[in-house]
């Protein structure tokens, strides 16, 4: 890549997740709903505090902060790099104020253009920066996933953005096939990827097959009315006891309204569109939907594979990376040979690879050019606020 691509692709970047925080008030910006949620001002100064510390403080001459208080707050894991904020208390952070932090956005980028036109044959720079612009995407889904719960919390219910248009009717449910072998899985070595997609490895498939389409809401309200949420038979012992502790009877954003279901949306509370693709279930309501479905969740080889090769029969899969993630049975381990990068940018991933479980594919919440189909994105069986969907799997 050469510096201009790069540096106009970081004015896009940054100016989209300026646009995404335009319809929130100050106020929305500051509040933290849960310990796994961020603010969104914490968003916006996180992402920047990366710019600064990773690249600015190693590569200008004679580096300032734009304000020495900000290297800790705005840390969020790094450890080699020095204290950090408490995670649970970034709420609280009524100061600095929103027209600081904004401030602070505009002086780090200011400064890391101008760095991009002096530094343009260094490729050690260049990949930072990408690293950073990506990680700039991973916290503008976030972002949504965010506000979305802070406002699915608000008594008013209110809307982030316009209602979704209605969904048409799904066609029935049908499988496409795959023979399986010994296949390459991993980056395959061009264009960006992080450092756990890495390194590419051989696996073998068993013959196996996968739904062309995700699970939709009225599919999951059957099971529902079946009494799934009831009977332990569906679940593993983990999940049957997370769904005691949480009282959960349904999905995260559902509301029962008499007779009718009712959604939390980021355009408000409606009601609930049963065409619409199943979103925001943990693993253990995924994987207990499959048991009683007959079916299973795919491995995120299978996922992989099929997402990357022609189909051997039918016409292939639908709603790869534009709609809901999609939970796998593999557990967030390292590749065969995998080795995190040295220094803190080491500690982005790898770190991380304990009682997880790898998601695939994409989100509406998704940047476009963020999705492919070697992104591991990984969170715990419980999560349920992320756009995560079911796409099932059945040995051949």
């Amino acid at each position: 890549m050469r510096m201009d691509p790069l540096a106009e692709r970081h004015r896009a970047i940054r100016a989209h997740t300026l646009s995404l925080a335009a319809p929130l008030s100050a106020e929305d910006c500051c509040v933290q709903s849960m310990p796994d949620a961020s603010p969104v001002k914490w968003h916006l100064a996180h992402t920047t505090w990366f710019f600064e510390t990773f690249v600015l403080e190693r590569w200008v001459t004679g580096f300032k902060p734009f304000d020495t208080t900000f290297r800790a707050l705005f840390n969020s894991y790094y450890n080699a790099v020095g204290d950090k904020h408490p995670r649970l208390h970034r709420g609280l952070l009524t100061r600095p104020g929103l027209d600081v932090v904004l401030a602070y956005r505009a002086h780090v980028d200011q400064r890391l253009q101008a760095l991009l036109q002096q530094q343009t044959t260094n490729i050690e720079l260049l990949k930072l920066v990408e690293l950073g612009q990506q990680h700039e995407q991973q916290h503008q889904e976030l972002l949504l996933t965010d506000i979305l719960h802070l406002f699915s919390r608000n008594p008013l219910h209110p809307a982030y953005a316009a209602p979704a248009p209605a969904a048409r009717p799904v066609v029935a449910l049908s499988w496409q096939a795959f023979v399986g072998g010994v296949l390459e899985i991993g980056h395959p070595g061009h264009g960006f990827c992080f450092d756990i997609e890495t390194p590419r490895h051989r696996v073998y498939l068993q013959p196996y097959r996968l739904a062309k389409r995700l699970v939709s809401n009225a599919e999951y309200a059957e099971f529902i009315a079946a009494g799934g949420y009831a009977d332990p038979v569906y679940w593993l012992a983990e999940g049957w006891d997370w769904r005691v502790a949480q009282h959960r009877e349904h999905p995260m954003y559902w509301y029962r309204e008499g007779a009718h279901w009712q959604e939390f949306t980021l355009g408000g509370l409606q009601p609930l569109d049963v065409h619409q693709t199943l979103q925001h279930v943990s693993y253990f309501e995924a994987d207990a939907y499959a048991r009683w479905a007959n079916a299973r969740l795919p491995t995120e080889f299978e996922w992989e594979h099929a997402a990357t090769n022609p189909c051997d029969t039918g016409m292939g899969l639908n709603q790869l990376f534009d709609t809901a993630w999609q939970w796998t049975s593999s557990s967030y381990a390292p590749y065969p040979g995998f080795r995190a990068a040295p220094g803190a940018v080491g500690e982005y991933n790898g770190k991380f690879m304990v009682n997880k479980y790898v998601l695939r594919g994409g989100s509406v919440a998704t940047p476009a050019d963020h999705s492919r189909a070697n992104y591991r994105n990984f969170f715990p069986a419980s999560a349920c606020w992320q756009f995560s969907g079911i796409r099932l799997a059945q040995d051949a």
